[in-house]
């Protein structure tokens, strides 16, 4: 009964570190609006706050996975929430001075914490929950209260910020600090809470591997080769739509307020947490891969349809208007590109779901080449920023990626069987 409860805790606590990770993440998407106006960015330049913060996977995607597998789950999440406090520090710091080369310091060092978190809590997740289809489940309900924490992020973001015109990095602080008070809590939490290290144990019994044999065995599994290339193009997929529909509407050419656009832009991470209710709900009965084919299938649809009919026609939209719910005119390729966040919700649990399949000792390391390939929510959308650039359209952009949903459905399709390099 004892480490029935002790479970119970760790996977509250895995819960709330997963909705840390989409907050303090979330906070590039409406600070790319925010550099347009302090700093006269272009689309390219307003993208590499994100791509700062989720390039910080590549440097520590590997060290992460090292340090989860030497010193367990708890060490490794502690340091990761401190790194956490530090980085939004910076990033308070440079509306102080005023500063982009200070803010893109600190979505670098607030990257590394999200990237240790990820390592923490996909393979604690999916180790609790015994892997299979019920581990997916539990990645599931966690990406809930990531998705939750991510709804709330840009509509808060941009209340603050209001004209969108005239945003500074300052105006957006009481975020800032609810991010820093979020990180405090949950040491203190971390450091007092008894957290199961199943992995400690295994890898103490067994005798330890150099490096270059842990990654090489990891790698010779082609089904987690090509998944490692399928997260790498979900997170630019998954960052990629919100980021643009945000930079789209507050474009002159659409000229919604920024607060209102925050309020759209959250519908999507909304229906990201909806989605990934519904997904958790059924992931015991429905094979990842199954799941996996149906969402993609359909987000490449959805997203023709808002390439396509982009602002051909304008229609009512659920939102908030100083603080007032109301009914407010978009464009009607925005209502599918946001619709996209449903299918996107069950793609991490179910990509990871299917690449460590299998995997046994590797999974640790796994977790951290996983956590390298996050880097692709940073330069997916730079890409869409060079695209955004080159053709003055915001539209033409999402041709970038609609790419990367085509390989994510063949991945679902075939490159998800579990097979060894021979």
């Amino acid at each position: 009964m004892a480490n029935k409860k002790g479970n119970v805790l760790a996977i509250a606590i895995m819960f709330f570190l997963f909705a840390m990770i989409s907050f303090v993440t979330g906070l590039q998407n409406p600070f790319g609006v925010i550099v347009k106006s302090q700093f006269g960015a272009s689309n390219f330049l307003s993208q590499l706050g994100n791509a700062a913060n989720f390039i910080a996977y590549a440097v520590m995607g590997l060290p992460a996975g090292f340090i989860l597998s030497k010193k367990g789950y708890k060490f490794t999440a502690l340091a990761s929430v401190l790194v956490g406090f530090i980085g939004v520090g910076i990033t308070f710091l440079s509306g102080v001075v005023e500063s982009f080369a200070v803010y893109l310091l600190g979505a670098f060092i607030s990257g590394f914490s999200m990237c240790m978190l990820n390592t923490v809590v996909n393979p604690m997740l999916n180790t609790l929950g015994g892997g299979g289809n019920k581990g997916n489940q539990l990645i599931q309900l966690g990406g809930s209260c990531n998705s939750l924490a991510a709804t709330i992020c840009p509509v808060l973001v941009g209340y603050l910020i209001g004209d969108a015109m005239n945003a500074k990095i300052s105006d957006a602080n009481p975020a800032l600090f609810i991010a820093m008070g979020i990180f405090a809590l949950a040491f203190v939490i971390i450091l007092f809470s008894k957290i199961p290290e199943p992995e400690l144990a295994e890898a103490a019994a067994e005798k330890p591997e150099k490096t270059g044999e842990v990654i090489k065995g990891a790698l010779s599994f082609r089904h987690f080769v090509f998944g490692a290339i399928a997260i790498f193009l979900y997170v630019g997929v998954e960052v990629g739509i919100p980021n643009f529909v945000n930079l789209y509407m507050t474009s002159p050419a659409i000229g919604i307020a920024a607060g209102v656009a925050g309020t759209i832009v959250g519908m999507y991470w909304f229906l990201m947490l909806c989605g990934r209710l519904l997904g958790a709900s059924l992931g015991a009965k429905i094979s990842s891969r199954t799941m996996m084919v149906s969402v993609s299938s359909l987000a490449v649809l959805l997203l023709v349809l808002g390439m396509v009919l982009g602002d051909s026609a304008q229609v009512p939209f659920p939102a908030f208007k100083d603080l007032h719910f109301s009914l407010e005119t978009i464009p009607l390729g925005v209502v599918f590109f946001v619709l996209c966040g449903l299918c996107t919700s069950v793609m991490w649990g179910a990509i990871f779901n299917l690449a460590v399949e299998g995997l046994g000792k590797y999974t640790s390391i796994a977790s951290g080449l996983f956590m390298v390939m996050v880097c692709g929510g940073g330069i997916l959308p730079l890409l869409q920023g060079v695209v955004a650039d080159a053709t003055s359209s915001y539209l033409l952009s999402y041709l970038v990626v609609i790419a990367g949903v085509v390989y994510i459905l063949w991945f679902a399709l075939f490159g998800s069987k579990v097979k060894k390099h021979a």
